[in-house]
């Protein structure tokens, strides 16, 4: 058995360019579906937190039915909706304080998005030195869809990014055109992840894209969950 650290936002708003905060947290499909898989293998999961506060769901990612096929058989029943598979995380509401963790506590590292990581993560210290250790480590590092935006606060001593090189898959331009916050966005995660000199392999909006470069297992949008999560699971045996 494996165990594996979800860092999830602790914000439950974005702040525009016009400084409106815009209600947001995380996306329930991007924390679910690789929670239950990897519950379902038999591993542990942990959840941290900025601060240790109970972490947010955006409530556009509640609406809908689960498709079955997307949270897998588990040990328990298939929940019907997205706020039934995140009220039966038990782990969300005793968050660990992301400054007290350690890599060498767990095997894996798992960061979902949600429009929340553009607020926090993005420029949390302590989730840049965790990611930074993360990668270092060898061990799988699992990030999806708006979780890249954390991969802005990791920086090595010289204060470049320990991810510049790397090929990733994160939320892309069009798809946060599509959504209508593009005008809005303070800065675009593509761009941002360019111009720190990550490689962003862009695949058609909407569309399950899954890139692994070494350690670093990353997808493009919530479609991506459920593969990014088989990946994650065949690494960890």
């Amino acid at each position: 058995m494996a165990k594996i650290l979800m860092v999830l936002t602790g914000t439950d708003v974005w702040t525009l360019k016009d400084g409106t905060k815009h209600p947001t947290g995380f996306w329930a499909e991007e924390a679910v579906v690789p929670y239950r898989a990897l519950k379902a293998a038999g591993h542990e999961v942990a959840v941290a937190t900025p601060g240790g506060v109970v972490p947010t769901a955006d409530a556009g990612s509640l609406a809908g039915e689960v498709p079955a096929e997307l949270v897998g058989d588990g040990t328990d029943h298939a929940p019907a909706t997205w706020r039934e598979a995140v009220d039966a995380i038990a782990e969300l509401r005793t968050p660990l304080t992301l400054s007290e963790v350690s890599i060498d506590d767990y095997d894996a590292v798992l960061y979902p998005g949600g429009h929340g990581p553009m607020e926090d993560l993005a420029v949390d210290a302590d989730s840049g030195r965790l990611l930074t250790a993360a990668l270092a480590s060898g061990k799988p590092l699992a990030v999806v869809c708006h979780g890249p935006a954390a991969l802005l606060a990791a920086r090595t001593e010289d204060g470049a990014s320990p991810f510049a090189g790397y090929r990733v898959a994160a939320f892309t331009n069009a798809e946060e055109t599509q959504a209508g916050l593009a005008d809005q966005a303070p800065w675009l995660l593509q761009d941002r992840l360019t111009a720190d000199g990550v490689l962003v392999e862009v695949a058609e909006p909407w569309t399950p894209h899954v890139v692994v470069d070494r350690n670093l297992i990353t997808g493009q949008n919530p479609m991506s969950s459920a593969p990014l999560s088989a990946e994650l699971v065949n690494r960890l045996g």
